[in-house]
């Protein structure tokens, strides 16, 4: 039955795993955070690096940087960072990062992908991470980003239809579930997996309710253009999981398949900000 051995259906069906732990197991590892962020006597944030990152921005990167914090529905105090890429930006890109990183490891990655596509991003951290209180779990991943949207749409008042929403990895789980309720200038799943049940079991068929992460009976309903991208040798989440994500978009545009890479190691190819430039400087503006 669903690819599964009759061992592994008892004790699916005896034990069923919780969403939670599921989700524990198979995405949540927050490092060590490598920012901070201070406040001064008007309330204003101030972004910096640890010393324990690996790199340190420089004085001119750090006039494109904006902290802040927002609080969640489920009561998270979480950062955010809003990162002015370019002066003539049409959209700002939503980022959900991947599983074992923060904003001060992604930042430097954030100013070099959107000064190439002329991007401004917007990036949080998710409840656990980084200086963002609260501990990771599925349902604060959707109350996370549901946040981040409000922040992005109130606080810079930039509208639905200029926003990129872009998951990558176990970010693609809240994005697909942003990206199903509200409808916005395109959607980027990067390295996307079906369920958490089907990482773990990769014979899975269907979705049990036990199951964490269920984008893929959520992704029928994006109703935006979805650029789908993954690595064809992808050590963690099968390439399987893109294709079929892929065939359940609505509104798929040509993916990339990016062949030979793994899962961490995606942008390190040309045709990465290749089909990123193509898809939003000629395939969004036409």
């Amino acid at each position: 039955m669903n690819g599964l051995s009759f061992s592994e259906l008892c004790c699916l069906f005896c034990c069923p795993p919780c969403p939670n732990r599921i989700a524990a197991k198979l995405a949540f590892m927050p490092p060590e955070p490598t920012y901070e962020f201070s406040s001064d006597e008007n309330g204003k944030c101030t972004y910096t690096l640890a010393e324990r990152a690996e790199w340190q921005n420089s004085e001119r990167d750090k006039e494109k940087l904006e902290g802040f914090f927002t609080r969640t529905s489920r009561g998270n105090k979480i950062a955010c960072l809003f990162v002015r890429c370019s002066p003539t930006a049409k959209f700002t890109i939503l980022f959900s990062h991947g599983n074992a990183v923060d904003l001060g490891q992604m930042s430097s990655f954030y100013l070099g992908l959107g000064s190439q596509i002329n991007c401004n991003i917007f990036s949080y951290d998710y409840s656990g991470y980084g200086v963002s209180e609260g501990k990771p779990s599925e349902k604060n991943l959707y109350a996370d980003i549901d946040a981040a949207w409000q922040a992005l749409r109130t606080r810079y008042g930039i509208s639905p239809e200029n926003i990129i929403l872009y998951g990558q990895s176990i970010g693609t789980v809240p994005t697909v579930d942003l990206a199903a309720r509200y409808e916005v200038g395109a959607v980027v799943l990067h390295s996307p997996l079906m369920s958490g049940m089907r990482v773990a079991f990769p014979n899975t068929k269907r979705t049990w309710f036990f199951d964490a992460f269920p984008s893929i009976d959520k992704v029928s309903n994006v109703m935006s253009p979805t650029l789908v991208i993954h690595g064809t040798e992808d050590e963690v989440i099968d390439f399987s999981h893109g294709l079929t994500i892929f065939e359940k978009c609505p509104r798929a545009v040509e993916p990339l398949w990016v062949e030979g890479a793994g899962h961490n190691d995606v942008e390190l190819y040309n045709v990465y900000l290749e089909r990123l430039k193509q898809f939003v400087s000629v395939e969004l503006i036409n």
